[in-house]
């Protein structure tokens, strides 16, 4: 039984990962003019689902959904929580005592199978972006941005077993 105590570091390790990543994006956007995932568009596609709506050809074209911007950040956000979650659920909660890089960054990338397999062909991009303009670097932004997302996961272990230490 895990307890309410670990429970929130979970999701704080989640949320820090996905915290992380969000700095990694505004640094992409802002050093390299790359853009970052419009969370509008990930909003309008999650509230198109209770619609009946799974796939779209393309979600500009999609029907707006009222507060999809906030929709898509705040399942950016439920969705990092819950990636941490399941990373304690996998891993125990000794890890959080005694973490290392492997388990967050291994756990990052499987994960991709969501976004490549779920989220991009729902959104008209193709599996694994393969419709998109230029899909390998599609990919290799996914699994870069996974991959700082675990880092976050980790660091955010290494943190809280300095200022909220687990017993074992």
């Amino acid at each position: 039984m895990i307890d309410t105590a670990t429970l929130i570091k979970g999701a704080l390790v989640g949320v820090a990962g996905t915290l992380l990543l969000d700095v990694w994006a505004l640094f992409l956007a802002r050093v390299w003019n790359v853009p970052g995932t419009n969370w509008a568009m990930v909003g309008r596609w999650l509230g198109n689902i209770p619609r009946g709506k799974f796939h779209h050809a393309s979600m500009s074209a999609a029907k707006p959904v009222k507060g999809e911007l906030a929709i898509g950040w705040i399942a950016h956000y439920a969705i990092g929580i819950g990636y941490g979650l399941l990373l304690l659920a996998l891993c125990g909660s000794a890890w959080l005592a005694e973490s290392t890089i492997l388990p967050p960054l291994v756990l990052s990338w499987v994960l991709l199978s969501a976004p490549y397999f779920v989220m991009m062909p729902g959104m008209g991009m193709g599996f694994a972006g393969s419709k998109t303009p230029n899909p390998t670097v599609t990919r290799f932004k996914s699994v870069a941005a996974h991959s700082v997302f675990g880092l976050g996961m980790y660091l955010a272990a290494e943190a809280l077993a300095h200022l909220w230490p687990t017993a074992l």
